[in-house]
């Protein structure tokens, strides 16, 4: 693309050089940069990519992108401006041809759920005979392609090419997760969005967003400012969750077509005549006059709420109800999300990514519905993210669990045992007892927790006093195969480490 033609529409400060010529590509990682490139220098929460500039020019880039004054001592073209991150998502969104206008792209937003919805609509989307392609926590996916995903919502320009790849792959709808770093990161600024959904919110992130006020307004910014500036011509913007306080608030605050779901307010989509067990969720939903049932392997009150903002999304998009039934009854298990991992004649043993006080709540509420024996809960906190949530977590897991096991989480450069004594500070002595992990099989213990650090042992300790009435989760990873320990990814995966567990625990009994 011609030099001029890329930097259309985008304020700058201050233009040394040539004002025209071939790029060839953008990028913002200088040991990306290619001959005839463009860099663009970002600061970012770890580096500043000002302190690469010299590096992108040796693999290649001839025009520098930059928002500190600096002295251009190269041959190289030198671009001012005042954010250079948001002229990331402008350069990407101008390279790769305006991808989203060709899309139809929902974004869905909020503390939890938000995996699940993406699972949800994309079935739905599908089942009426769309194309869809998904950005999300577990993968990045269309036709048949997938890609691990660096984060939930894809940087600036990466966003942008993969919408490109997407609508150049025929792909006609994608449904993404966004985040609240995102918003506030403006990764999604430069996209057209038909619709946004929005879940609920509970506290997490607040070691970047520091208090729920600015939690909440990076989410309120996504409808408040991204969702008007698209282009297109359509008649409802927001899905929203009328049960969750938030959820309120956001309508009050937000003067946008809406769309509003839940099961106790007043609301556009409701849910009614509900039945939730253990082998899935019935219902009949109620929108505009129109009586519909749907049914799905999905458990718990809580997933009920997901599929009724997959529901209102895809009927904002004019689905029709019977797609609508079609796309959730043929969702089974999400990864990681309640996922049930034991077999037949063995406790029921689920991984889920619960990983916030009020997603560690949530399941246990809708599991302590259908449990005969013990509740027994294991988790953990991760390093170098929201302390405050620690304790909190404690608490939700000592409300309802019979039996808690705190673990380790992902404790990157955090000592895992003060994350662990962090989080005991949340529990209730007086209601709640710490044992050796080894009087954990004791038939009377029952109100009690132990410290396991190591997450392998822990899983194992949690199957093994395990009855065949009990219900075991293990919260906090979810899908993720990795424990990060220090600056170090090693292989990890909860799903397999319990399914080890069983499996030698039932030969050890059989035997």
């Amino acid at each position: 693309m011609d030099l001029a033609m890329l930097m259309e529409d985008i304020p700058v400060q201050r233009w040394v050089g040539a004002r025209s010529g071939r790029v060839a590509s953008v990028c913002y990682d200088s040991r990306t940069c290619q001959p005839d490139g463009l860099f663009v220098a970002v600061p970012g929460l770890l580096a500043d990519g000002h302190a690469y500039i010299p590096e992108a020019i040796r693999n290649g880039a001839r025009v520098i992108v930059h928002e500190r004054s600096l002295p251009t001592t190269s041959d190289a073209q030198w671009i001012q401006v005042a954010d250079s991150r948001r002229v990331l998502g402008m350069l990407g969104r101008n390279f790769y041809g305006h991808p989203s206008s060709r899309l139809c792209l929902v974004g869905v937003v909020g503390t939890n759920g938000k995996t699940t919805v993406t699972y949800l609509l994309e079935s739905i989307l599908m089942a009426a005979g769309c194309s869809v392609g998904i950005l999300g926590t577990v993968n990045y996916r269309f036709n048949q392609k997938v890609l691990a995903p660096p984060h939930t919502t894809p940087e600036s320009l990466e966003m942008q090419r993969i919408l490109r790849d997407m609508a150049d792959d025929g792909v006609s709808h994608v449904v993404a997760e966004i985040s609240s770093h995102a918003v506030d990161l403006r990764r999604v600024d430069d996209c057209d969005f038909d619709l946004g959904v929005f879940t609920n919110l509970s506290q997490d992130h607040l070691d970047y967003h520091k208090n729920m006020e600015n939690y909440f307004a990076a989410k309120k910014r996504f409808f408040q400012e991204v969702l008007p500036a698209s282009r297109k011509n359509v008649s409802c913007r927001m899905v929203v969750n009328a049960d969750d306080p938030w959820g309120q608030r956001l309508l009050r605050e937000v003067s946008l077509p809406h769309l509003s779901f839940g099961i106790d307010a007043p609301c556009d989509l409701s849910a009614r005549e509900i039945h939730l067990t253990l082998q899935g969720t019935q219902a009949e939903f109620i929108s505009a006059g129109r009586r519909f049932k749907i049914a799905s392997p999905l458990i718990g009150r809580y997933n009920l709420y997901n599929i009724l903002a997959a529901a209102a999304a895809a009927l904002s998009l004019g689905i029709s109800t019977d797609k609508v039934q079609a796309g959730i009854e043929h969702v089974g298990q999400v990864p990681g999300r309640m996922e049930k991992v034991s077999g037949p004649d063995q406790p029921a043993v689920f991984v889920d990514y619960a990983h916030t006080d009020d997603a560690l709540r949530r399941v246990l509420q809708n599991l302590a519905a259908f449990k005969q024996g013990r509740l027994i809960t294991l988790f953990g906190c991760g390093g170098d993210r929201d302390r405050g949530k620690r304790p909190l977590m404690a608490l939700a897991a000592a409300e309802l669990s019979d039996l808690v096991i705190i673990t380790s989480d992902n404790p990157r450069t955090e000592d895992p045992l003060e994350i662990i004594r962090q989080i005991e500070s949340g529990l209730p002595g007086k209601t709640m007892t710490k044992v050796l992990p080894e009087a954990l099989k004791a038939e009377d213990c029952d109100r009690c927790y132990a410290v396991i650090p190591d997450r392998g042992a822990a899983i194992e300790a949690a199957i093994a006093c395990a009855g065949p009435c009990d219900l075991v989760v293990i919260a906090g990873k979810g899908h993720e195969d990795y424990q990060i320990i220090g600056n170090r990814r090693i292989p990890f995966d909860d799903r397999r480490h319990a399914q080890a567990a069983l499996e030698k625990r039932f030969k050890q009994r059989k035997s």
